[in-house]
Parts: C-alpha cells; sequence; structure tokens
C-alpha cells in the first residue's frame, strides 16, 4: 500500500502508530472478509467489530477522560479513516460510526450525559451506535424533518418516522433529531439521546442496498416513545446548531474514507496493470491505460489534500463549512470515478464479482449521497461565494 504524503503535514509519533495499527488491521482483517461481508447482504459483520473494537479502533476517537484513544482532532481521525476505507469502505465506515454518534454529545452534551453514554463505548465490548436524521420526506434539509418531540410530565414524547438510518436495529444507543418546536423549522429542532429497549422505538427490515452492505439500514418509527428531560442534548433548539457541526466534521472524515476507497481502486488497477500483457506488452505501457492511472493518482492527492485542509481548518477552530463540502464533493467524485476507472482498466475481469474493482464501484456511489448529495454540497459551497 502506498505511503501517505505527509511532507506537509508531519505525523507525530503517536499518530504514525494510530496509522500502522489501522493499515495493518485494513490489510490483514478487512480485506480478506470485505466479499463475504458484501455477499451476506443485510448482516452486520460483528466479528470485525468485535476485533477492530479489542485493538481500540471503534474508540479511538473519544477522549481519554472517557476511556477512549485520545484522538480527538479530525485530521488523526482523516487519517485512520482513509487507511481502513483502503481495506473496505463500508467496514471502514462502519467501525468508525461510533465517532459520528459522539460528535453531537461531545458539542451539547452536559458532563453527567458524555460520561453515561461515551465511557461504555470504549473498550473490547463496545455497544454499536447510531445517528437517527434523515426521514422519507428530509433528507439534505435537516430542517424541514418532522418528527416531533412533544413536552410531557417528566420528559418527551417523540413521534414521527426515520429512514436510511445507519446501524438502526442493531445498535445500543441513539442520537435522535425532532421538532420540539415544529412552526420554528431548523430553530425548533432538538436531540435526544435514546437506547434500544425504549418504549415506542421499532425498526423495520433492513434495507437491501446496492454496496456499502457492511452497513445495515432500517427505517426507525417512534410511537410515543418516552425521553425522560436529562436525555435532551443541550437545551431545545440547539440541535440544529449540533447537527451542522457534525455534519462537518463527518463530511470531512466522509472526505478521507472516500480518499481511501479511490486509492485501494488506484493501487488494484496500477498492479494489474503492470503484470497484464496485450498486444506484446504490459498495459500500464499502453499510453490511455498509463495516462487513466496518472488521472487517479492526481485526483487523489487532490482529494486527500482537500480533506486534510478540512480538517486543519475544523481543528484549529475555524469555521470549515464550505471546505468540508468541497473536501466530500471532490473526494466522493473522485472515489466514484477511479473506482469506475479501476473497472475500465480491468475490463471484462473488472465487471466480474472474481475481482474487487466490481464492489468498490457500487460502494463508492454512496459518497456522492450519503450527508448531503454532491447537489447539495455545491449548494453549500455557493452560499460561500
Amino acid at each position: 500500500m502506498s505511503v501517505l504524503p505527509v511532507e506537509l503535514c508531519p505525523l507525530t509519533p503517536e499518530q504514525n502508530d494510530i496509522v500502522e495499527l489501522t493499515r495493518s488491521f485494513a490489510q490483514e482483517e478487512i480485506r480478506p472478509r470485505a466479499r463475504a461481508v458484501d455477499e451476506a447482504d443485510t448482516q452486520t459483520p460483528w466479528d470485525l467489530w468485535r476485533a477492530a473494537a479489542k485493538v481500540g479502533i471503534t474508540g479511538f476517537m473519544l477522549p481519554e477522560e472517557y476511556g477512549g484513544g485520545g484522538f480527538t482532532d479530525v485530521f488523526s481521525q482523516c487519517l485512520v479513516q482513509e487507511e481502513l476505507c483502503v481495506g473496505d469502505l463500508g467496514i471502514g465506515n462502519l467501525l468508525c460510526s461510533n465517532g459520528f454518534f459522539a460528535d453531537p454529545v461531545l458539542e451539547l452534551g452536559t458532563e453527567e450525559q458524555k460520561r453515561t453514554w461515551l465511557t461504555p463505548l470504549a473498550g473490547p465490548d463496545t455497544p454499536m451506535t447510531s445517528l437517527a436524521t434523515t426521514e422519507p420526506g428530509a433528507g439534505s434539509d435537516a430542517g424541514s424533518i418532522t418528527t416531533t418531540a412533544t413536552r410531557t410530565t417528566g420528559g418527551y414524547l417523540l413521534n414521527g418516522q426515520k429512514a436510511w438510518i445507519s446501524n438502526a436495529g442493531e445498535a445500543d444507543f441513539y442520537v435522535v433529531f425532532a421538532k420540539t418546536d415544529p412552526a420554528a423549522r431548523a430553530r425548533g429542532v432538538s436531540a435526544f439521546l435514546l437506547r434500544k429497549d425504549t418504549e415506542g422505538m421499532t425498526f423495520g427490515e433492513p434495507m437491501r442496498k446496492m454496496g456499502q452492505r457492511a452497513i445495515v439500514c432500517r427505517e426507525v418509527f417512534l410511537a410515543d416513545a418516552f425521553v425522560p428531560e436529562e436525555n435532551l442534548l443541550g437545551a431545545e433548539g440547539q440541535g440544529f446548531k449540533g447537527l451542522m457541526r457534525t455534519f462537518d466534521i463527518s463530511r470531512t472524515v466522509l472526505g478521507a474514507a472516500a480518499t481511501g476507497v479511490a486509492r485501494a481502486a488506484y493501487e488494484y488497477a496500477r498492479d494489474y496493470a503492470r503484470t497484464r500483457v496485450q498486444f506484446g506488452k504490459p498495459i500500464i505501457e499502453h499510453q490511455a491505460v498509463a495516462f487513466r492511472l496518472a488521472d487517479m493518482r492526481t485526483r487523489i492527492d487532490q482529494s486527500r489534500l482537500m480533506t486534510w485542509r478540512a480538517a486543519k481548518r475544523l481543528d484549529a477552530g475555524l469555521d470549515a463549512t464550505s471546505e468540508a463540502a468541497m473536501a466530500k464533493l471532490t473526494a466522493s467524485e473522485t472515489a466514484a470515478w477511479c473506482t469506475w476507472a479501476a473497472v475500465q482498466t480491468l475490463g471484462g475481469w473488472g465487471y466480474s464479482r472474481e475481482y474487487p474493482v466490481e464492489q468498490w464501484m457500487r460502494d463508492a456511489k454512496l459518497e456522492e449521497i450519503e450527508e448531503g448529495t454532491s447537489d447539495i454540497m455545491r449548494l453549500v459551497i455557493s452560499r460561500g461565494l
């Protein structure tokens, strides 16, 4: 596998260690299991989850005071995400999913909430978590969600439906976004902490997906689901603020994930081109193939550097909404193009399920959709012009 270009961002010894750990885990544990996980379709690979938890990968991004690995900076999270997703995009995203749950808790939660909900995520027996925002009629426009949270004695009653929720039904802990003031749009969105056994919360059947099948998605149904007042994250109406901060981080980290699968596709296509002989010479010596590989490598470096820029801005406490959107847009479209280019380089073999590139092409498509589609990313960027 390629060595990360770190001339502009030298790594600390601790960062080098976590990169080596996750690179080895991707090679030795993830890649050999990736095809079987894809074929299983709607089954969570709990063996990989437990193996990753045992070596600290599922909680590496959590603060040390809650038992985590202490890599709370977004840049380090991008380093890890890229390495895991070179092994497999869906599995890599699954293994880091606790970070998406933790972000709004860290942004909005009280000290008691952080200790109650984040401390169990550290260690080898960590539960899985989930973030529930999307609805059948509200995707990228999170301010238009219709799930409601109505005050009642001692707490709130949640009513509504969520769709395409990663880890739903598998996870033990949930952050659910609902309207405490339906007339206020974004200013009426609040965030709530729920456990899987909350009465009134049920789950649909696993949704059959084109790719990233390691992550099981379901609908979530809320029918007078009672949430105690102490499980409100922040004040009423602060949920959208926490969600936007989460989006800035998650879009940046997903930029690293997309860069990882693009890198996997490039490396696989390059190695194949070195050994595949056509017209008397390896196809890497044919100009069309060599130029395609050159484009792949160039786009991957562009994606990585844009992702790192967004991460560094976030870590410096600077606004990075536009930069995160640019990173995700560039990296996701790079992943889609590079996985296509890998299939094209392998020709008929690339179309075969005997080779991983066809799966990577299916997996990469989600990166142009989740956490805001490419169209929405362009809209976000245009607002910052």
